[in-house]
């Protein structure tokens, strides 16, 4: 085959690879998710479960594979095709791009002391806590290794392998559970930056020592050597994070001149690759640099917005990222009874000198007993970078295939036990600090308003207000009514629930919110005097019910015969109304019944659904119901509904459907309206034998 053949083999390999591994992270992580564990571990799991060891390596040749759909690459180090881990490491760029972001500047400047320090305990206690476990162990379970000292290289690699810290898995289940800005989150993520400083430092001298006593690659590297890459290291670390935080509005405002937000969000992506590009080169984690690049626009008014145009970039790479990282996992390697023993004394030595050697040092540095132990546990994961490490000694013939098993079981089990024992500590009632941490002084203020409607429309009109301002303005999570603007130092987080709005700002901002909240009102009270004097509703419902609507069959389908009434009892319209949200909620299609009948009761007292031809259409949206809902009843004898033409209703139409939820509420009134116009319909309808005769006519919409 020539080289256009091979590499168009390579690209079709990689898009089915990656169409697997994303319906493979998916399910795994929502199956994960319902029974309360972080979908980061279903993600990595999925990762072990297709991998090149488990599933992904068993033969299928009859349909082309015939070293399995996920092969181990001929004579490499990975367990993974390049292609594919290229894609995991541009995956974990974006993560801690999105990470950085996420952090709180002036928390993340406050704790940095204390993370540096925290970084540092839990580098020096892991090293040498992993050292002594390979001196006292590696010749009990393995032999062939005989009596070993402290500076063995295997042993010095199992140290220095203790130390990485994996902060992509920490910051993915601290945003889940929006506690990147919490004190002990800032710090975790502050002390794990540090971490992989000092791991790579660390790294580097362990090779330098290693080559020192084995004479391995000529001469060896000499102390002077040593201590120029470290300091090497650490320049460029303190130097990119001083310039990046000096320059952040200049580099905001230097992105803002694209105009567009996505073009300015993809191309601060793009200074994130850029910085990460370097540091990989620099000899530094390219995990650092994209951190790094994210912390320095963390506090500018663009944050949020390319927080919003990355999601989707975010939510297609990172789950392949942390599959990836379970592909690694050899699960042969690891079966041998005397790997499976030296494993796990060795994962129990890795998790104890993470939560000694990062929660003793925040003992000391202001936080309490909870606080230490969230540290702690959010330092266990190992993660990428160990697998990284353990790959170079690997290659490099310090580690045979028996320590290399023990790593992968150390690196599988901290990566896996690190989510669950964070969850449980964050949910830990209680503070982490020993005193109050204000944050950045911030303040709440509330408004309560007589209806959702109401409060949705002040919402509306203040975000409006802020963009006409030169707010940036991003909806956080569209579901739960969370909105953040951001323009300068100016900070709001805008929440819609139920009848109430809230703001929250920093004090000083406090008088700007009020301000912007009594203007909106103001105008919304005046459009509506004006509205008033120019229209009639009640005028306007007569023309609402015509024919040439459109009326899909797909729309219809909500109608079903269960939810069918041929002789209600009601001679009220609260009765017909009370009888119909009754049906529905016998039928167990409510969530709250008492909460959805209010609601249309409250839609009705502001303007009649009676509409025409003895048609009555009562409606409303409400938290009662999880997905539209629809019930329908008959009373030949006739109520009055208030009707825009007088005469009283017969057939009654109920629709309700949740308050935030995306769906066709008014396309599905005005499709009804569009059946229902037709006279021959109509009555053919009103006068159906039978509950599944009635549902059919008014799916069917014909004559």
């Amino acid at each position: 085959m020539n080289e256009s053949g091979n590499i168009t083999e390579a690209i079709a390999n990689l898009a089915l690879q990656l169409g697997i591994l994303l319906f493979a992270v998916r399910v795994c992580g929502k199956l994960v998710k319902k029974i309360g564990i972080p979908q980061v571990l279903g993600e990595l799991l999925a990762g072990v479960a297709i991998g090149p060891y488990a599933l992904g390596g068993i033969k299928l040749a009859s349909i082309g594979f015939p070293n399995g759909i996920f092969p181990l690459p001929a004579g490499g180090s990975l367990a993974v095709s390049t292609e594919l881990y290229a894609i995991a490491q541009i995956a974990s760029v974006i993560l801690l791009f999105a990470s950085g972001l996420e952090t709180d500047i002036g928390l993340f400047l406050r704790y940095s002391l204390a993370g540096g320090l925290i970084g540092i305990g839990g580098v020096a206690v892991s090293f040498i806590l992993g050292d002594m476990a390979g001196v006292l162990f590696l010749p009990r379970f393995l032999p062939e290794f005989g009596p070993v000292s402290f500076t063995h290289p295997a042993c010095l690699f199992m140290g220095i392998l203790s130390t990485a810290t994996s902060v992509g898995i920490t910051a993915r289940i601290l945003s889940d559970q929006k506690k990147m800005d919490s004190p002990e989150g800032v710090t975790i993520l502050a002390a794990a930056v540090f971490d992989d400083v000092l791991g790579i430092i660390a790294l580097a001298i362990v090779l330098g020592i290693v080559a020192l006593l084995t004479k391995a690659g000529g001469e060896g590297v000499h102390a002077a050597a040593i201590l120029a890459i470290a300091g090497k290291a650490f320049g460029i670390w303190l130097g990119f994070t001083a310039l990046g935080l000096l320059l952040a509005k200049k580099i905001a405002a230097f992105l803002k001149l694209f105009k567009s937000p996505s073009d300015f969000s993809v191309l601060a992506l793009g200074l994130a690759l850029l910085l990460a590009g370097g540091f990989e080169r620099s000899g530094l984690a390219m995990i650092i640099g994209a951190y790094i690049a994210g912390l320095s626009l963390s506090k500018t008014d663009i944050a949020a917005v390319i927080q919003e145009r990355i999601e989707g970039l975010y939510e297609f790479f990172v789950p392949v990222f942390f599959a990836v990282m379970g592909m690694q996992v050899n699960v042969p390697a690891i079966c041998s009874r005397n790997v499976l023993i030296f494993g796990a004394i060795y994962t129990g030595i890795a998790i104890l000198a993470k939560v000694l050697g990062c929660g003793g040092p925040a003992l000391l540095l202001g936080f309490n007993g909870k606080g230490a132990l969230r540290i702690g546990c959010g330092m266990i994961p190992r993660g990428e970078v160990a697998l990284i490490i353990a790959g170079i000694g690997l290659t490099a013939g310090i580690l045979d295939e028996a320590v290399f098993g023990v790593i992968i079981l150390m690196t599988l089990v901290t990566t896996l036990a690190a989510p669950p024992f964070l969850s449980l500590s964050l949910k830990i009632k209680g503070a982490g600090t020993r005193k109050p941490v204000s944050g950045n002084d911030t303040i709440t203020e509330y408004w309560d308003f007589s209806s959702p409607e109401l409060a949705g429309f002040v919402s509306s009109g203040a975000l409006a207000e802020l963009r006409g301002e030169g707010f940036f303005v991003q909806t956080m999570n569209p579901g739960e009514g969370l909105t953040q603007a951001r323009k300068g130092d100016v900070a709001l987080s805008i929440v819609e629930e139920g009848n109430r709005l809230s703001i929250e700002a920093a004090k000083s901002d406090i008088p700007f919110v009020r301000n912007l909240v009594y203007e909106v009102i103001v105008e919304l009270r005046d459009t509506v005097e004006q509205l008033r004097s120019s229209l009639d509703p009640k005028a306007m419902r007569l023309g609402l019910m015509d024919t040439e609507g459109r009326a899909s069959k797909g729309l219809l389908q909500a109608i079903t015969p269960e939810n069918v009434i041929l002789n209600l009892k009601g001679h009220t319209k609260k009765a017909i109304i009370t009888e119909l949200v009754d049906l529905l909620a016998a039928n167990g299609r409510l969530l709250n019944r008492d909460e959805a009948l209010a609601d249309v009761l409250e839609r009705e007292k502001t303007m009649s659904t009676g509409m025409e031809y003895g048609i009555a259409l009562p409606h409303g949206k409400t938290d009662g119901v999880e997905e539209m809902e629809v019930a329908v009843g008959v009373r030949k004898e006739g109520v009055n509904f208030d009707s825009a033409d007088g005469e009283k209703s017969r057939l009654f139409i109920l629709i309700v459907s949740p308050r935030k939820a995306q769906g066709p509420h008014v396309q599905f009134l005005a499709a009804i309206g569009a059946v229902l116009r037709d006279e021959q319909v109509r009555e053919q309808v009103i006068n159906a034998a039978t509950p599944e005769d009635l549902a059919a006519l008014l799916q069917k919409g014909v004559k």
